[in-house]
Order: structure tokens, then C-alpha cells, then sequence
């Protein structure tokens, strides 16, 4: 399974999770180590989705109709982070994404097509998602 980590989420973040993922052989990659920074999200959204196999974790509420749609047609798993992960320090998002990652990785393993899912910044109990309609 691959994970892509758009622009809304630090690069050294998606390098911390692919280091953590290599033993299980998940690959985490940021948009800039396969676009270049300035890329539009239809363009990268179109790219995964010709690709196949990857996931999406964002922090960009991808509010505008051409992007949401965009994500409808491409088929792509998506996990946006909700709105109260921007209330925190870096390392305190690090640290919540990771307690998170184990359950994004279950999640992305157990669907077929695509679907989209709110992430909450706390984790309780075994960490649930609120699938999110496109």
C-alpha cells in the first residue's frame, strides 16, 4: 500500500511514517518528492488515481466542488484531518498521527474502491473514523 501526504502536512512528517512503515513495506511519500510544490490537487489527485494503490492523508479540507469531485471520480482512499488538528504544535500533530498510522494503514487494507474518512485529532478505544461523503 502506498500513502501520499499532500502539502497541508510537513515533508519530514511523510519521511518520518515511511521510515516507520518500511518493516511492513508501506511506502510514504509527500507531493514534493513526486511533484513539484506548486502542482494543483486535480493534478496529483489524477496521477494516484491512474496509479492505483495509494491513500491520501491531508489537512486541506478540499472545500472546492472541482477537488471533491475530483476525488469522487479518482477512486482514492482519503483521510482528512478534522479541524482540530490545527490547534497543535508540530510535534504534538507528529505525535497524534502516529498513534493514528497504525489504524490508517488497517483502514486503507480493508478497502476496495474509494471512500474518505475524518481522522480526529484525539484517539480513543481502537480509533474511529468518520467516513466522510464526497
Amino acid at each position: 500500500m502506498n500513502f501520499f501526504v499532500d502539502n497541508n502536512l510537513p515533508p519530514a512528517l511523510a519521511k518520518a511514517l515511511h521510515a516507520l512503515s518500511e518493516p511492513s513495506e508501506h511506502r510514504v511519500a509527500h507531493l514534493r518528492e513526486m511533484f513539484s510544490q506548486s502542482a494543483g490537487d486535480a493534478e496529483w489527485i489524477e496521477s494516484l488515481s491512474t496509479q492505483g494503490g495509494w491513500s491520501v492523508v491531508t489537512h486541506d479540507k478540499l472545500n472546492k466542488g472541482l477537488e471533491r469531485e475530483a476525488l469522487r471520480r479518482a477512486g482514492l482512499i482519503v483521510f482528512f484531518l478534522d479541524k482540530g488538528w490545527s490547534n497543535h504544535p508540530f510535534w504534538d500533530k507528529a505525535h497524534n498521527l502516529v498513534r493514528w498510522w497504525p489504524r490508517i494503514i488497517e483502514q486503507s487494507e480493508g478497502i476496495k474502491g474509494g471512500a474518505a474518512f475524518k481522522v480526529p485529532y484525539n484517539f480513543s478505544g481502537k480509533g474511529q473514523f468518520e467516513q466522510v461523503i464526497l
